[in-house]
C-alpha cells in the first residue's frame, strides 16, 4: 500500500470535493502523489465537486419514517425535480431518512457524519452522489417527534415513491388505544396539516416575530380606520387573535368540514375510543420552504457555455 497519511487524504478531499472511500482509492492507485490523485479523480469525474456546490438546491424530495412511537422526517435537496426522480437519489434519501431515526437529536451536522449503510458517512456518500449524478445536493434538515404511549403516523401528499415526496407529514399521537383507532384518526390529521399549514401546535407556539409583524399590519390598518384609540386597540387584538386560531393546529377548523377544531376532533375520537388522545407534536416540511430560487436565464448560460 503506498505511503499518505491522514491528512493528505483531508487535503486532496479539500481540493476536490471527493468522498473520503474515492479519496483513499485515488491516492492509493497514485502512489501517494496527491497531484496525480486529483487528475484521476477528474477522470472519473469525481473531482471538481465543490464548484456544484455554489448552485441553488431548492428541489429534491422529503423523506418521512417511523418506528411505532418515533418518527423522523428529513429533506434533501437537489437543483431540480429531475433528479428528485432519479432512483439513485431516491435511495440515498430513504437511507438517510432511516439513518436519521437511529440518531439522538435533530442535530443535521451530526446526521450528516453518521455512518452510511455500505461504508463510510453520510456526507461521504452525498458527495459521492454529487459527482455521479451531476448536480449539487444538499441534507438541508431533519425533526423528530416521539411519544411514550401511542403512535406517530407517516404521510406524504402525492408521493413519488414510499415515503418520498414534495410535503412531508408526521402526527405524534399520545394514547392508550390501538392502532386501529390511531392510524387512522393520525392520518385525517397528518392530511388536514398538508392542506391547512399550521405554523405552530397552539397559539404559544406562534413565532414571536410572525405575530409581532402581525400586529404592525393590525394596527395600521386600524389606524386608517379612524376610530377612536380604545376601539382601535380592540380591532388589533381581535385580528391578532384571529391570525393566531387560523395558524396554530389545534385551533385551526378541520377541512373534512370546515367547521370542528382540531382540538374537539382529537378530544371527540378519544371519547369515542374510550381512551384519551394528545395531539402531541407535529411535523410538516414542504420542499424548499425557505430557500431562494435562483432564477436562471437559460439562453445566456447556454451562450456562456458556448463562448458567446
Amino acid at each position: 500500500m503506498a505511503a499518505f497519511s491522514v491528512a493528505d487524504v483531508k487535503a486532496l478531499r479539500e481540493k476536490t470535493g471527493a468522498g473520503m472511500m474515492d479519496a483513499k482509492k485515488a491516492l492509493e492507485e497514485a502512489a501517494g502523489d496527491i497531484e496525480a490523485a486529483i487528475d484521476g479523480l477528474r477522470a472519473k469525474g469525481l473531482a471538481a465537486v465543490q464548484k456544484k456546490s455554489s448552485r441553488t438546491a431548492a428541489e429534491g424530495l422529503v423523506g418521512v419514517t417511523v418506528d411505532g412511537t418515533k418518527g423522523v422526517a428529513v429533506e434533501v435537496n437537489s437543483e431540480t425535480d429531475f433528479v428528485a426522480k432519479n432512483e439513485q437519489f431516491q435511495d440515498f434519501v430513504r437511507s438517510v431518512t432511516t439513518v436519521a431515526l437511529t440518531q439522538d437529536s435533530d442535530d443535521i451536522e451530526a446526521l450528516k457524519a453518521a455512518d452510511y449503510p455500505g461504508g463510510g458517512t453520510v456526507t461521504d456518500k452525498l458527495v459521492e452522489n454529487v459527482a455521479t449524478i451531476g448536480e449539487n445536493q444538499q441534507v438541508r434538515r431533519m425533526k423528530t417527534v416521539t411519544v411514550q404511549n401511542g403512535l406517530v403516523v407517516p404521510y406524504v401528499h402525492n408521493a413519488a415513491a414510499a415515503g418520498l415526496g414534495k410535503i412531508g407529514v408526521l402526527v405524534a399521537l399520545e394514547s392508550q388505544a390501538g392502532a386501529d383507532v390511531l392510524e387512522p384518526l393520525g392520518k385525517q390529521l397528518a392530511m388536514h396539516i398538508a392542506a391547512a399549514f399550521p405554523q405552530a401546535l397552539d397559539a404559544d407556539g406562534l413565532d414571536a416575530e410572525t405575530i409581532e409583524r402581525e400586529r404592525k399590519i393590525a394596527q395600521e390598518k386600524a389606524a386608517e380606520s379612524g376610530k377612536p384609540e380604545m376601539v382601535q386597540e380592540k380591532m388589533v387584538e381581535g385580528a391578532i387573535k384571529k391570525f393566531a386560531k387560523e395558524n396554530a393546529l389545534l385551533s385551526q377548523l378541520f377541512v373534512i368540514d370546515n367547521k370542528t377544531p382540531i382540538a374537539d376532533v382529537v378530544a371527540q375520537a378519544g371519547k369515542d375510543a374510550g381512551s384519551a388522545i394528545v395531539l402531541k407534536d407535529y411535523v410538516r416540511f414542504q420542499l424548499g420552504e425557505g430557500i431562494e430560487k435562483k432564477v436562471e436565464d437559460f439562453a445566456a448560460e447556454v451562450a456562456a457555455t458556448r463562448g458567446g
